[in-house]
Parts: structure tokens; sequence; C-alpha cells
């Protein structure tokens, strides 16, 4: 595709969204992209800005505008939305770019069945596409690798690995038992899972193991899972997201729990997002919080197979 049918597909899609989110009664918003919070994540590296001089704490390019939009909810900003630009240190590839757009959005009160009509709704805008397949990771794990994750041990993921031509983790990632699980689990999915999901429409993959919860709440029915999704689109991940946890106290052990992750492995540890934790508790919405890859729903819809084809510039 030339520029300028680039610049209008992009501009068509943004335009289609806006109309189905406003449709919806949300609020389109705009937070900092610089920011002295960081919400840390196990394997996101923000990108820190010394702006005040290097004997000050940095200030850090969002990686998302997650703890900024969760700040809006908790002072009821009722169902907002957002086009955020966004930082990733080291990420680069067909699908990956430190600076990239991420359409972001919470909806208080509702569920991933709300979410699931939702999703349906905004890939047939942007895409074409007609209703949507609900997976749960037992599902997906057991039709495609045969174990399911749900009662699979170390021992079993890495032998589904092995079935399915997966290299041995290497020494960097031996450790704990739980580490090396969840290890196998996420490269299975990256490497077998994922090229298989979303093929003819939609595919929503749910019930995640709670070792995979991020900050999504945990299934009141059943502790070993999380009200987790993620979507998939011709082999694409395109979207994840969850029904949100909304305890100040689990919210403050998962962060610990991401930062201890982040040393074992060599990384920085992150500053504690007070302020963030702060707006946690009776103020902050139960409902749904979702992040999708903007670039990457305009290169899904373009029909080719890189987000910097359908950007117009690259750096």
């Amino acid at each position: 595709m030339t520029t300028r049918p680039i610049l209008e597909l992009r501009s068509r899609i943004r335009s289609g969204l806006r109309d189905l989110f406003d449709g919806l009664g949300f609020v389109e918003v705009d937070t900092p992209v610089l920011s002295t919070e960081v919400l840390p994540e196990a394997h996101i590296d923000p990108i820190a800005v010394h702006v005040d001089g290097l004997d000050q704490p940095p200030h850090y390019l969002q990686a998302s505008p997650e703890a900024l939009m969760k700040r809006l909810l908790a002072a009821a900003s009722g169902p907002i939305y957002q086009f955020a630009r966004s930082f990733r240190a080291g990420e680069r590839g067909r699908q990956h770019d430190i600076e990239f757009v991420l359409l972001e959005w919470y909806a208080p009160g509702t569920t991933l069945t709300d979410t699931a009509s939702f999703l349906d709704s905004l890939c047939h805008v942007a895409l074409g596409t007609d209703g949507i397949e609900r997976l749960t990771c037992s599902q997906a794990f057991d039709a495609i690798v045969g174990v399911d994750p749900l009662t699979a041990t170390v021992a079993d993921l890495a032998a589904a690995g092995r079935r399915a031509g997966i290299a041995a983790l290497h020494d960097t990632d031996s450790g704990a038992d739980d580490q090396q699980w969840d290890r196998w689990f996420e490269r299975l999915l990256a490497e077998v899972i994922t090229p298989r999901l979303g093929w003819g429409r939609p595919t929503m993959l749910e019930a995640w193991p709670v070792s995979q919860a991020a900050f999504a709440r945990v299934d009141p029915d059943d502790p070993r899972v999380a009200r987790r999704f993620e979507l998939f689109v011709n082999g694409v991940e395109l979207a994840n997201g969850w029904e949100e946890e909304t305890s100040r106290t689990v919210l403050e052990t998962r962060i610990a729990a991401a930062n201890q992750i982040r040393a074992g492995d060599g990384r920085a540890v992150l500053p504690s997002p007070e302020r963030l934790l702060a707006a946690h508790g009776p103020s902050m919405p139960e409902g749904v919080g979702a992040a999708l890859g903007f670039d990457r729903l305009v290169m899904l819809a373009a029909g080719v197979d890189s987000i910097h084809a359908i950007r117009g510039l690259r750096e």
C-alpha cells in the first residue's frame, strides 16, 4: 500500500471505533504520556526520562495508560477509552516497536460476557468479521498440545514443548518450579497456541491459570482461574484484558511479585505506584479493562504482516 491509502485506512478505522465507543456512552480521554509513576510488570520495561536531572527520580514514558486511566475510574469518570501513544524498551519486530498506539478502555459494571459481545462489534467495524469464538485456556491447550494447564506440572508442560519442537529453557530461565511453569506456559502459548487461534473468526481465550492473572480478579467459583482474556485474529494476539482486581492489598502483592521476577531476571526493580494504589478500594469500580494494539488491528485490516507497513513513516 502507498502512503495515502495507509493513512486513509488508519483514519477510517479510528473513526469507526470512536463512533462505536461514543455510541455506547464512553468518553474519550487523554492521560499524560510522561509520569513519575509506572505500573511494574514482570516482562515489560518502561523507558525512564530524567527531565529533572540525573540526581532526581526519573519520569517514565508510559508502557500503557492503565495506571492513569484507573485513577480516572476511581474519580468517577465512568466508561472511558483512549488511543494512547505507548512506549516499551527493547521491543522490536514485525509486530512490536518501542513506540506504538494502544486502544485502551475501561467499562465499569461489565463482565467478560459483555466484553465478548463488544469485541465482536469492534472486530466487525474494523475487520468485517462476524461472530466470536470463546475458548478457555484448558480447551485450547488440551486440543493443540494435549495438556490442561490447570492440572499440568512443569514436567507435563516441558514434555508438551518437546513434542511441539520447542527448545529447552535456557539456564537463565531455570529457577523455582512456579517460574519454570510460567515460562513453559508462555512459550507454548506464544509459539504453538497463538498461531492456531482466530482463523475464520476472532478467538477470545479465557479462564487463565491464576499465576497468569496479571491484575485480573480471581474467579470466585474457581480459585485456579483468573478472569482474564486475550483476543486473537489470524494467529495474531490483538488485545488482552480482564475483570479488574479492585483490592489495594491484592494489587500490592501482585506488584511485589512482578518486581521479584524482574529482579530474578536482572531487570530493574520499579518503584511502587502510590497514587494508583491509593485509588484502589471503595472508590474503584468493578468492571473490565482492556488494551488493543491499534497498529496490529490496522495491519490485519490491510492484509499485511508487519505494523511498520501501515504507519506511513518508520524511524
